[in-house]
């Protein structure tokens, strides 16, 4: 008798202590990112966005055209990481701007520290210097993920140091009106680009995770000015399979450049393509020929 209510309370006691690490863990978890460690990691802070952190690392040392139009680093010169999860238990994916010879020596340091690459390829086409866009993925911790980032990324000459306070943003010019009035959505306006992320209407999922917009999963689209009445775009759409030729067809058709078609990821669910494009033109027909293609997109 007394043995059987010495097992009980032993066994009360160990049910008690592993309700009490599992509450532990579930509050530790639901804490989410200690975000000034990253930023300390980092050398630079980053903007959140619900459960992610994403870091901007602009290649503004260098200074890339396409047929005499010098692309502003917001239009396809940003290098980023976004981080989800908690301290202990993190992920991290994004996407690094890189000179063909940087390529080798960062790609070999984030394999060197267990990231995943899970995209190697070009943006646009013609450009001076040569673009190359790494896309990868790391599992970790928070901490460790960050310092391995930030060693990969100083093999390269991405500028590493805090970025100056930009200056107050002025009044956007009229190009931003006229393109927001034909998508039918507001962007944000920064640094001389108008950027938008239209999120697809379907959950994205990789590894169980549900990915989002500020985690490269949303229509990217991008425009700067490129002389009076002119505007340059650029940007990527994600898009299924079964929506791939008909954005093409509607971009031809409004004299707009495929420039490349490939992943951005190796386990997405469902199957994702990544369509960069490119044109300069007049506002109007730029922003029409990017409706148009939209129109062929389950966007939200």
């Amino acid at each position: 008798m007394e043995r059987n209510k010495a097992e009980r309370w032993h066994m009360r006691n160990r049910i008690l202590v592993l309700s009490t690490l599992l509450a532990w863990s579930t509050i530790l978890a639901a804490q989410g990112l200690d975000t000034a460690k990253i930023d300390e990691a980092m050398g630079r802070s980053g903007q959140k966005t619900g459960d992610v952190y994403r870091l901007g690392f602009p290649r503004t040392d260098l200074h890339v055209s396409i047929a005499g139009v010098e692309i502003k680093p917001g239009l396809a010169l940003g290098s980023w990481a976004a981080f989800s999860g908690n301290d202990n238990d993190s992920v991290v994916m994004g996407d690094l701007v890189l000179l063909e010879n940087e390529l080798t020596p960062v790609m070999k340091k984030l394999r060197a520290a267990g990231f995943d690459i899970t995209a190697v390829h070009n943006h646009v086409l013609n450009e001076t210097p040569r673009v190359i866009y790494l896309h990868y993925m790391g599992h970790g911790k928070s901490v460790d993920l960050a310092k391995s980032l930030q060693a990969a990324l100083a093999e390269s000459k991405t500028r590493l140091d805090k970025p100056v306070t930009p200056a107050p943003t002025e009044e956007p010019p009229a190009f931003v009106k006229t393109i927001e009035g034909t998508l039918g959505t507001k962007g944000r306006f920064a640094g001389g680009v108008l950027s938008f992320g239209i999120p697809r209407s379907a959950a994205i999922t990789d590894h169980g995770m549900t990915l989002t917009g500020a985690q490269g999963v949303a229509e990217a689209i991008n425009f700067q000015e490129a002389g009076t009445g002119k505007v340059a775009t650029t940007g990527d759409f994600v898009l299924t399979a079964e929506e791939v030729n008909a954005v093409i067809s509607a971009l031809q058709a409004h004299d707009i450049q495929v420039t490349a078609l490939h992943s951005h990821m190796l386990t997405e669910q469902p199957r994702l393509f990544f369509m960069h494009f490119w044109s300069v033109g007049s506002t109007e027909s730029v922003a029409a020929g990017i409706k148009a293609a939209l129109s062929h997109v389950a966007v939200k």
